[in-house]
């Protein structure tokens, strides 16, 4: 028994232009946040102080980060980490104070509050690493994208290839740009949630282009914009039905999972919700803007065929 019985017909190549100044709008407003704004940096790649402490006994957060505000270490980032007893500090470099002096005001701080909190570590992570973390992160975007260019060209065509890493960029710059227009903090877990909307949008793109090359070759009659709207509606159940098992996951991970993966759910999130849409107005869309025909996706005929079957 099928789900869907009735096929769609929406004419989604007919609004290409609409959505094509939508998107040319998320792309300005995202590129002048970061040029502007900047990214809100976590600990990860600014370098700074982690420390770990102990409790007797389950503790709050709030009345962690309400103690350590009241001293003027608001932009600290508290977590639990294993056990609710157990908490992780992370706090941005202070001018003028080491990492042990700034290890030794955190602790005292929360002796004042509960003199029986233990001290389990301190980290130090210097702006070396953060920078070597900054461009290896990049380095890492960059290559894959250029994978996808390569593999999407030999596997499809070379108009698929970049409409393919077009609707890729689409997704990481707006991703990027609502994390620089909010200020959320931006550290390794959000990178891997980047490159995990690489592979997501990409999934969900290749499979549009294997409907799109199919119904080119099965499909005698209709103009490439044809072809194209009913491979989308062919897919669109599908498309669907990815995207909201993926979204409740990722709402439940947001809302359950705590602090530490806030910023890879929120990535993931609005990286799945881009890449559903981009993946139909942004794809197929630059493959068709850039003349893509049925021509160009049938097989090549060899030499010597006809000759090779004639008894």
């Amino acid at each position: 028994m099928q789900l869907f019985k009735k096929e769609t017909n929406i004419n989604f190549m007919g609004q290409r232009k609409l959505a094509l100044l939508f998107s040319a709008l998320l792309l300005l407003v995202a590129i002048g946040s970061i040029i502007s704004r900047g990214f809100n940096f976590g600990i990860d790649f600014t370098g700074g102080t982690l420390v770990e402490v102990g409790y007797p006994q389950a503790v709050e957060l709030r009345e962690i980060r309400s103690v350590l505000q009241s001293v003027g270490y608001g932009d600290a980032t508290v977590q639990h980490f294993g056990k609710a007893s157990d908490v992780l500090i992370r706090i941005a470099p202070k001018d003028g104070m080491s990492s042990a002096e700034l290890s030794n005001n955190i602790l005292n701080t929360l002796k004042f509050q509960n003199g029986a909190v233990e001290l389990r570590r301190v980290e130090f992570v210097g702006p070396q690493v953060g920078d070597e973390l900054t461009n290896d992160g990049g380095k890492a975007m960059i290559y894959a994208l250029i994978g996808i260019l390569i593999y999407v060209a030999l596997r499809f065509e070379y108009r698929f290839a970049v409409g393919s890493v077009a609707a890729l960029v689409h997704d990481v710059v707006i991703t990027l740009g609502v994390f620089s227009l909010l200020q959320l903090d931006f550290d390794l877990t959000v990178l891997a949630a980047l490159l995990a909307v690489i592979g997501y949008s990409l999934n969900d793109t290749i499979v549009v282009f294997d409907r799109i090359r199919e119904n080119f070759i099965k499909l005698r009659k209709g103009s490439p914009g044809e072809v194209v709207n009913t491979s989308l509606n062919q897919t669109l159940a599908r498309t669907m039905m990815t995207s909201v098992t993926t979204m409740l996951v990722l709402i439940a991970l947001f809302i359950f999972g705590g602090e530490l993966i806030h910023g890879f759910a929120t990535a993931l999130i609005v990286g799945v919700l881009i890449g559903t849409y981009s993946s139909i107005y942004v794809a197929s869309a630059s493959a068709l803007a850039l003349g893509i025909t049925k021509e160009d996706l049938m097989p090549v005929e060899k030499e010597g065929v006809e000759l090779d079957e004639t008894p």
